[in-house]
């Protein structure tokens, strides 16, 4: 009977029996997302380890482990959230009222390399997603931008319409995301072929804070090709 005693306290013991309330138990999530997204920042998805993020939220593993499983699935979440949120800041800056189109692009050219900048390893969580389930991200965008999108898309094409700009906006806007988005992805080949450390891969972007704007405002002007 001891023993039986013994195995059933042990049982109630494991996170997994604790019924929490929910105030707690969204708390600890909380807390545990922070310690991930500190450690994933800083220390990138591969050199972090679940007992590093244990420590950092102040808990222990196996109570990490209950809640969210395993390192993949807390950094998709994580992952997910910085998304959604930097896309939610991007629909401002295109949206901005009485702000001229070239300076509505710069701010958000800046936007996209502070943001990956503080966050490396989303252009790959972004690929793997798009590899995989590519429904989830496009949800994921038009609840956050959806009406904005439409809105910037409609004003690129009346100013398209009144020879204002003669670039498509569909290329104006895969121009802007391959210039920006591009270099963090291929980052490993560029710093090998260009024998770039880190701190210099980040002067290189901070100067196409500058260098972008400059690019997007020429290629404004650019005639679309005629139809074949």
């Amino acid at each position: 009977m001891a023993k039986k005693a013994d195995t059933t306290t042990r049982r109630n013991k494991t996170p997994g029996s604790q019924l929490l309330p929910k105030a707690d138990k969204a708390s600890t999530e909380e807390k545990i997302k922070e310690a991930a997204r500190k450690l994933f920042t800083q220390k990138g998805f591969a050199a972090t380890r679940t007992r590093d993020i244990a420590d950092e939220a102040g808990i222990n593993l196996a109570l990490l482990n209950y809640y969210f499983r395993s390192k993949q699935k807390l950094f998709d979440i994580i992952m997910m959230e910085n998304f959604r949120h930097f896309i939610k800041g991007i629909s401002f800056s295109f949206l901005a009222e009485g702000i001229p189109l070239e300076q509505r692009l710069a701010r958000v050219v800046n936007m996209y390399i502070d943001f990956l900048t503080e966050n490396p390893d989303l252009p790959l969580f972004i690929l793997n997603v798009l590899r995989n389930n590519p429904d989830q991200l496009a949800t994921s965008i038009d609840s956050e931008i959806g009406h904005g999108r439409a809105q910037f898309f409609a004003q690129l094409k009346q100013a398209s319409a009144k020879g204002l700009i003669g670039i498509s906006p569909v290329h104006l806007m895969a121009n802007l995301v391959g210039l920006t988005v591009f270099p963090f992805v291929a980052r490993p080949i560029l710093q090998r072929v260009a024998d770039l450390d880190d701190t210099q891969f980040d002067e290189l972007m901070q100067q196409r804070k500058v260098l972008i704007p400059l690019w997007l405002k020429s290629m404004l002007q650019t005639p679309q090709p005629p139809p074949k």
